[in-house]
């Protein structure tokens, strides 16, 4: 799982690219001044650094300097300047991508796969998938449960295996939304609900008292890791 450190002080903005993110599989780390950002990445080394410019403590592009001494973490550089000068300073400090805010989540999301795709740093997936007596075979779309195949809809399949590629995690629903539709919005977030009753009528022996998919009551939902 890659690990995306987040640098930006505006902290509304950091709770919708946490959100995103960790949707998208990713594990987030963030800092809300330059010189914690530097010092986050010192002890962490994350496989992606998502930088704003417009920092306390130590400006963006100083902390960009900084980390190019030393390493070549990939690096998107977020600001609301619009100046092209600030751009090209930005990506000849050799940034790897850069953000004009404002910007969609989705973009964001987007624009981090292909950087870690290019930098070589996306996490291999895991071609299959093993919790208790369930074998989910990502390649193939197959689910069996103790040798015995369970025919699953596209988006029941996708569910299943992004609640079952992070096991013990809890999701809301909006992120669910977002990883088995690759977008999610605000009142569609009951649809998956409906979609978690039909994977468990297929998945679970009982339905009513269910063995691989648990209820979080007022926060979503999660696979079990046993």
């Amino acid at each position: 799982m890659a690990t995306i450190l987040i640098v930006e002080d505006e902290p509304e903005l950091v709770k919708i690219l946490r959100s995103y993110l960790e949707a998208a599989g990713y594990t987030v780390v963030t800092a809300s001044r330059g010189d914690q950002g530097l010092s986050l990445w010192e002890r962490q080394r994350p496989d992606l650094v998502l930088l704003d410019l417009n920092l306390p403590g130590m400006d963006g592009l100083d902390v960009a300097r900084a980390i190019r001494r030393k390493d070549e973490t990939p690096i998107i550089m977020v600001t609301a300047r619009v100046e092209e000068a600030d751009r090209l300073i930005g990506l000849e400090l050799g940034a790897d991508d850069y953000l004009t805010k404002p910007y969609s989540p989705r973009e964001v999301v987007a624009r981090v796969r292909a950087v870690l795709r290019r930098a070589g740093a996306t996490r291999a997936a895991t071609a299959v998938l093993r919790l208790a007596d369930l074998t989910i075979d990502l390649d193939a779309h197959l689910v069996e449960r103790d040798g015995t195949r369970i025919e699953l809809t596209p988006t029941e399949f996708n569910l299943l295996a992004a609640m079952a590629d992070q096991p013990g995690r809890v999701f809301n629903r909006l992120q669910l939304l977002e990883a088995v539709q690759g977008t999610a919005y605000e009142g569609y977030e009951r649809t998956i609900d409906a979609h978690i009753k039909n994977l468990r009528a297929k998945l679970e022996v009982d339905p009513k008292e269910p063995r691989y998919i648990e209820t979080v009551f007022g926060v979503g939902y999660r696979m079990r890791k046993d």
